[in-house]
This record gives C-alpha cells, sequence and structure tokens, in this order.
C-alpha cells in the first residue's frame, strides 16, 4: 500500500474534488473527455506519496535530505549557516514528480531553525533561487555537543510556493527521520562544514532518493548515544542479613 504524508491531505481534498467536477463538465460535452483527469488524479496523489526507506547504519553517513537530481556540488569558502569558515554544498532540484519530503542528513538537535521571506525564482538557476528566494533553514548540533554539524535548507522554487517543516528547536533527530517538505517543485540544500572532512560521494547528474542513498562520509561517527532502557538489577550472594 503506496503510504501519503498527512501534509498533503487538503490538496488531496480539494483536488479531487475540483478534477471531479471538471470530469464532470468535460462529460456532458462528450463522455471520454471525462476520462482526462484519471492522468491528472494519479500525479496529485503520487505527489504527496511518502515511501518507507531503510536508513543506513553507518553513523559517519550523511544521507539525502530530499528526493531529485543533484544539480550542483561546490565548496563555500565562509559559510555562516556551518558557523563559519569552508563547507560543501550539495544542492538537489526536485521536480514536480519526485518525492517532496525531506529528511535529516544524520543523527543531531535541531540548533535553530530559519525562515526567510524571499522571490520564486526558477530552482534549476540554483545560485539566485539559494540566495534569493524564500526558505527555510534546519541547522543540527553535533548530539551531544553545540558544534554544528550540518545544515539542510528548503527553498521554494517558480511553482512551490509553501515550505512545511516540523523540526523545532531543541529537539532531536534521526538519521533519515521526516523533517518536513516542500510542496510543488523545490529545491534543497545541504552544507556540511569542511571540518568534518566530508567525502562527497554524489556528483552532479545524480539521481537520489531522501534518507536511502548516502551523499557524503565524515570523519567521525554522527549519532546520539544509546541510553539503556532499564537498570540492571546487581546481583548478590549469599543469605541475607537481619
Amino acid at each position: 500500500m503506496i503510504r501519503l504524508t498527512r501534509h498533503g491531505l487538503w490538496e488531496m481534498v480539494i483536488g479531487t474534488v475540483v478534477l471531479l467536477l471538471i470530469g464532470g463538465a468535460l462529460s456532458w460535452l462528450w463522455w471520454p473527455l471525462g476520462f482526462l483527469i484519471i492522468p491528472v488524479l494519479i500525479w496529485l496523489f503520487a505527489f504527496f506519496r511518502d515511501p518507507e526507506r531503510p536508513i543506513t547504519d553507518d553513523t559517519k553517513a550523511m544521507v539525502s535530505p530530499a528526493d531529485g537530481l543533484v544539480s550542483d556540488v561546490g565548496e563555500i569558502e565562509n559559510c555562516d549557516l556551518v558557523g563559519g569558515g569552508p563547507a560543501i554544498r550539495i544542492g538537489i532540484f526536485l521536480s514536480v514528480f519526485n518525492v517532496h519530503v525531506n529528511r535529516a542528513p544524520c543523527d543531531g538537535r535541531v540548533a535553530s531553525v530559519v525562515y526567510k521571506k524571499g522571490k520564486f525564482i526558477n530552482a534549476l538557476s540554483h545560485n539566485a533561487a539559494s540566495d534569493q528566494n524564500e526558505s527555510n533553514t534546519i541547522i543540527l548540533f553535533e548530539p551531544g555537543t553545540h558544534d554544528i554539524v550540518c545544515a539542510v535548507k528548503q527553498i521554494v522554487g517558480l511553482i512551490a510556493r509553501r515550505i512545511i517543516c516540523t523540526a523545532n528547536t531543541g529537539e532531536t533527530v534521526a538519521r533519515g527521520q521526516r523533517i518536513g517538505m516542500i510542496k510543488f517543485g523545490s529545491r534543497t540544500e545541504l552544507y556540511i562544514p569542511k571540518r568534518l572532512s566530508p567525502v562527497v560521494s554524489c556528483k552532479k547528474g545524480d539521481t537520489v532518493r531522501g534518507g536511502l542513498d548516502i551523499l557524503a562520509t565524515v570523519d567521525r561517527a554522527i549519532a546520539h548515544a544509546i541510553v539503556p532502557t532499564s537498570t540492571p538489577v546487581p546481583e548478590t550472594s549469599g543469605a541475607a542479613s537481619h
């Protein structure tokens, strides 16, 4: 069974009603025309699909925060999003046919969520879109520290007009966990500080899947400490004294 994201419930309901009305009107003109709405209806529900993904156990891995096409891989000399200093930026273009749910690249604690108003430049113009478009940036601390380990930037495109972010400042997230969605064509960027010595494993033109594909590996394990669910009771020997 196909899993659908709850973030598209309103659009799916309204879209279905509108398409059925259009289909009814077309059928009144000539009944075969009513079938024209079927591909659009299928696309509408497919857009809001949210598949389960197996997440790697590699604690040094930075998994893709989005589905789509790697549009650019480059270095930024001084990146404020990761606390200053050089960083690697990997940009992903999401077409209207991609899954649009965003995921956390690694374990971490949400340091901040920064929303910025802006334009709606075509997301294929990656530099202009990154700098000028409306965006939402989720910055993650490395677990147990106040060191920024990565940032995920959700950017609207020419068609996309709404960003959803479910990550809140102070909460912990796990590698591959869903952290939001961008509706109808957009761009997602992953920023990794160079101090983590990232080794990029993707290139421009690659097709990637959120949570499933590894975009880079870093020089240390990025993972939450495993907390025991219960405290073991120490064994005692001999008879108890009274």
